[in-house]
């Protein structure tokens, strides 16, 4: 971790003083983490129309021009301030191609800090089912589907929110935490209810065991 800490920082250094291959490299470095995030959150209405690699550039575009403020006041970690860019952008998306069908956006729209689009219980689902099911029960995927997605909306909007970010996004507990506005031991306590509540679920259709 300290070696990976001691990167970035010399990345940031080199960033800030116009090193282009310096900046190419900080934006990499999160490429594939923004790129799930941005899968997760797109509205499915807009999954085929919209490419990730568009928002993800236009992430980056803006990221560089605000580079020098973030570096002069950083007050989160760098990662969460290229997260929360990126889902500005993705916001800008879904306003210009949905308008005023945003409100009735099957709950995707997140309700905390009012910007980042919610994890969608289409693609928890589906990220859910490649992960537990094989190829040959592909003609039984979209029923599960459909009984996982009801069981993700009946969620706790927090909860669903705190399992997309520590389960598939894979932010630590103090990331989680600092997005969701929550007291890291408060964030801990409601991810390992939600995901007892989801493993019971899966249980329930026989995807996963006790085992």
């Amino acid at each position: 971790m300290r070696e990976e800490s001691g990167e970035l920082d010399e990345l940031l250094r080199g960033a800030a003083a116009g090193d282009e291959q310096a900046l190419a490299g900080l934006f990499e470095r999160y490429r594939s983490r923004l790129k799930k995030m941005v899968r997760l959150r797109l509205n499915r209405r807009l999954q085929g129309r919209v490419d990730d690699s568009d928002i993800l550039q236009d992430a980056c575009l803006e990221a560089a021009r605000r580079l020098p403020d973030y570096l002069a006041d950083p007050q989160a970690p760098f990662f969460l301030w290229l997260r929360r860019i990126t889902g500005d952008k993705l916001l800008e998306v879904h306003r210009t191609h949905l308008g005023t069908q945003m409100r009735d956006a099957d709950r995707e729209v997140s309700l905390h800090r009012g910007a980042l689009p919610a994890a969608n219980s289409m693609s928890l689902a589906a990220q859910l089912l490649g992960r537990l099911t094989s190829p040959s029960q592909g003609a039984i995927k979209a029923e599960m589907r459909i009984q996982l997605q009801d069981a993700l909306n009946n969620l706790d909007p927090i909860d669903r929110e705190i399992l997309a970010l520590r389960h598939f996004e894979q932010l630590t507990n103090a990331e989680a935490a600092q997005e969701l506005d929550l007291d890291p031991s408060a964030a801990s306590k409601r991810y390992l209810r939600a995901l007892a509540r989801l493993q019971k679920v899966l249980r329930d259709m026989g995807l996963v065991n006790d085992k």
